[in-house]
This record gives structure tokens, C-alpha cells and sequence, in this order.
């Protein structure tokens, strides 16, 4: 496991037992919806069924055609949401940590 992923490993660990992972998680939830990134990927799974055909099309078909769009949707919202999410993490082990 490389030290990246140790520390990944470390820090959910560490949200979890504070509780603070499930807390982040509706956030992001709430800011997706928000910007209104999950309504535009609704929308394009329902163009990618209507264009290839409710029997035609599978979830496999779905996934390959709407992660991109996904990931590239309101990319400015989520890059701004990331960088408050990692100084909201970095804050709450920084405080943690010298809580002891």
C-alpha cells in the first residue's frame, strides 16, 4: 500500500470514529444536488434511453455513457466544494489531535 493510500486509509478511519464521515458525505450530497449536478445527470440518462431505446440499453451502457458528463458537470462547484471539504477534514483532525 503506498503512503498515499495509507494516509487515505488513516484519515477515513479517523472520520468515521468521530462520526464526521457520514456528516461530510450528506454535504457533498447536499452540494451535488445543489448546483444541480445529479438533476443533469438524470436528464442525460433519460436522453441515452430515449436515443438507444429502453431494450436496448443496460446499466453497464448507462455507467459508461454518464460518468464522464458526471465528472465533468459543475466542475468549479465541486473543485471549490473539495477545497472547503479538505480544510473542514484537515481543521477537525488538526482540533482532534490536540484535543489529546
Amino acid at each position: 500500500m503506498s503512503k498515499d493510500s495509507q494516509m487515505r486509509a488513516a484519515i477515513n478511519q479517523k472520520l468515521i470514529e468521530m462520526g464526521e464521515r457520514e456528516r461530510l458525505k450528506e454535504l457533498l450530497r447536499a452540494k451535488l444536488v445543489e448546483c444541480g449536478w445529479k438533476d443533469q445527470l438524470k436528464a442525460h440518462c433519460k436522453d441515452v434511453i430515449i436515443e438507444k431505446g429502453l431494450e436496448h440499453v443496460t446499466v453497464e451502457d448507462l455507467v459508461t455513457e454518464v460518468t464522464p458528463k458526471g465528472r465533468g458537470n459543475s466542475v468549479t462547484v465541486l473543485h471549490d466544494f473539495n477545497r472547503q471539504i479538505t480544510l473542514d477534514i484537515y481543521l477537525l483532525i488538526l482540533n482532534h489531535s490536540s484535543n489529546y
